[in-house]
């Protein structure tokens, strides 16, 4: 008698078990419900498997076995990043991948892709030195940089991204591979705006900046003075030095320490400033903005350590680029009608330009270059919507942007063919599409 003996096909739990050094956790596993969850609390992913990588060799095992086991792939540090939901899919957690090397001498950092903001602050400042970071130290370091990245010191130095010198890549077909200035430039391009579309990034090495203090923070004013504020601001802002980066908002003051507590929860106008410079030249050069504002409510301007200038960001359901602020504009961002709640929409209003718009020779595909403003509302009602939408160019920028199905608007025409054939050239069958898809040329 012959018997005949059903060997289970293996798994992706099965292949990857063993071969890395990082936990793997399946559903009902002690460990899943904690990884696999991103920062947003509205998406509740399910995936097949969580992997924990802690070197590269986990990242090319993992991709690896999602394409043998055709499982939708995606990669998760800190979660800030994450729109769409990995159901029954790999996804790859790069948490633990948290080393930063600082080069005082060269100025320079090299970050794997767990490492946050905050990890960079403190390993530059020692030495003076700032890499070009958001607002808040808990954002990752790798997301918020191949979306382009918007900080505080933009206008002096440039995006994020423009700051990157090298990238060590695992591909879709699991292959390290590195892109810079001199090899896979079409790949080291489309990193610098385009995101993880082409392979997962396991380290980054870009430029660090002498800035050790600056002077600013977040002031707020009568919230009767915001359309007084707005006009005064969109005349001055074309005349602000690339050292000076400016927003004006209109919300709800905070519930903060630096705070007197009646005023807590007050709408009022408030204007962030950071100049990195001093506070005598701050002030001057902000005169006319509180001029416009007349008597502070909360005086927050002083100087400080970059490493402590956390500015905080504004919700973006309303993202787009101005080529100027006109007065019906204003005129709605002003008199937007309260929410269900009974809150007025927070409103933003931020100054780019400067070097952001300046780019230098090769630079990767960062959003819309060169327009001056961009407006955000929090919780716009339609009819807000439907007044501001006319004055806008209808653009995006990657790292704002929540709705993935408007990726193609956080770019050019031209930059949009070019990273959709660098696509094909690297992950031509849609590996890395879970996201912000750029889907390959046809």
């Amino acid at each position: 008698m012959t018997i005949t003996i059903q060997h289970r096909p293996a798994t992706a739990v099965d292949s990857l078990r063993g071969a890395i050094g990082g936990a793997v956790h399946q559903p009902g596993d002690p460990g899943y419900d904690e990884h696999r969850r991103p920062l947003a609390p509205t998406l509740d992913p399910r995936p097949a498997v969580v992997v924990e990588a802690r070197t590269t060799a986990d990242v090319q095992a993992a991709v690896r076995a999602a394409r043998e086991h055709d499982l939708p792939f995606s990669v998760q540090a800190t979660g800030h990043g994450t729109y769409v939901p990995n159901d029954g899919g790999l996804l790859l957690k790069t948490t633990a991948m948290s080393t930063v090397r600082v080069d005082p001498n060269l100025r320079i950092a090299k970050v794997q892709p767990g490492a946050v903001w905050g990890d960079v602050l403190a390993a530059a400042a020692p030495y003076g030195l700032a890499p070009l970071s958001g607002s808040s130290a808990t954002v990752g370091v790798t997301g918020y940089t191949l979306g382009g990245g918007m900080g505080w010191l933009a206008r002096r130095y440039g995006f994020a991204a423009d700051s990157v010198l090298s990238a060590e890549v695992v591909s879709a077909e699991g292959r390290r591979i590195i892109a810079d200035s001199h090899y896979n430039t079409d790949l080291f391009w489309a990193l610098r705006g385009g995101g993880g579309n082409f392979g997962v990034v396991t380290s980054l090495t870009f430029r660090l900046y002498p800035v050790a203090q600056v002077y600013g923070g977040i002031s707020w004013f009568p919230a009767d003075r915001a359309g007084a504020v707005l006009r005064a601001y969109r005349d001055w802002a074309g005349t602000a030095p690339d050292e000076l980066s400016t927003a004006v908002m209109l919300g709800r003051i905070p519930d903060a320490q630096n705070v007197p507590e009646p005023l807590r929860g007050w709408r009022a106008v408030g204007i962030k400033a950071m100049y990195t410079g001093g506070a005598d030249e701050a002030e001057r050069l902000l005169r006319p903005l509180r001029d416009a504002a007349g008597l502070a409510l909360v005086d927050g301007y002083r100087t400080m350590a970059y490493a402590d200038a956390a500015m905080g960001g504004t919700p973006a359901r309303f993202f787009d680029f101005f080529p100027e602020i006109g007065d019906e504009v204003v005129d709605t961002l002003v008199n937007a009608p309260e929410r269900q709640d009974g809150l007025g929409p927070t409103v933003e209003i931020r100054h780019w330009a400067g070097a952001t718009g300046r780019p230098g020779p090769g630079a990767g595909p960062v959003s819309h270059r060169g327009v001056p403003f961009s407006v955000i509302v929090d919780q716009p009602e339609p009819a807000v919507v439907d007044r501001l939408r006319p004055h806008g160019i209808g653009g995006a920028f990657r790292n704002f942007l929540a709705d993935p199905t408007r990726t193609e608007t956080a770019y050019t025409a031209a930059d949009w063919a070019r990273l959709r054939e660098v696509k094909r050239a690297y992950d031509p069958h849609n590996v890395f599409r879970l996201g912000h898809d750029i889907p390959p040329a046809a």
